[in-house]
């Protein structure tokens, strides 16, 4: 089990500042789907709210309020995310899960990023927290009005 000092290490000046500065925050007046992800162990949420044009995304924000790790995915992921098919967002949520849980690699483009995550793996309790907006992104395309 990692000890506190490699907690505190985890929050390099990397996420922190991703975590600082999160694009799209809000919510769309009016959008093709609203999806609501909560993490029961921390406590951390996202509501991303979305629309889509021809099968891509073509607007999106995001509410998020999560410990810095969830918040710097949100940056990645809200930075990268208008234009991705649902084909992208499946990807997405593989590659993020497989580097999480199985030491994959890095998410690919356009969601790189991600990889300053990577320290994260060994944190379990840290992992649905970096989900949320990938999961929440997954579960939009599903549940589109």
């Amino acid at each position: 089990m990692s000890g506190d000092s490699d907690l505190i290490n985890l929050y390099s000046g990397t996420i922190l500042a991703l975590a600082a500065d999160i694009p799209n925050l809000g919510k769309l007046e009016t959008p093709d789907a609203e999806v609501k992800k909560r993490s029961p162990l921390c406590g951390s949420t996202v509501t991303v709210t979305v629309t889509f044009l021809d099968g891509k995304i073509s607007d999106f924000r995001q509410d998020v309020k999560a410990c810095a790790l969830g918040q710097s995915a949100a940056s990645v992921i809200g930075s990268t995310v208008i234009g991705c098919n649902q084909m992208d967002i499946t990807r997405l949520n593989s590659e993020l899960t497989a580097m999480l849980k199985e030491n994959g690699p890095a998410p690919s483009a356009p969601f790189e990023g991600l990889e300053a995550l990577r320290p994260a793996r060994d944190f379990k309790n840290r992992h649905a927290s970096i989900l949320l907006v990938a999961n929440a992104l997954a579960e939009a395309f599903d549940s589109q009005k």
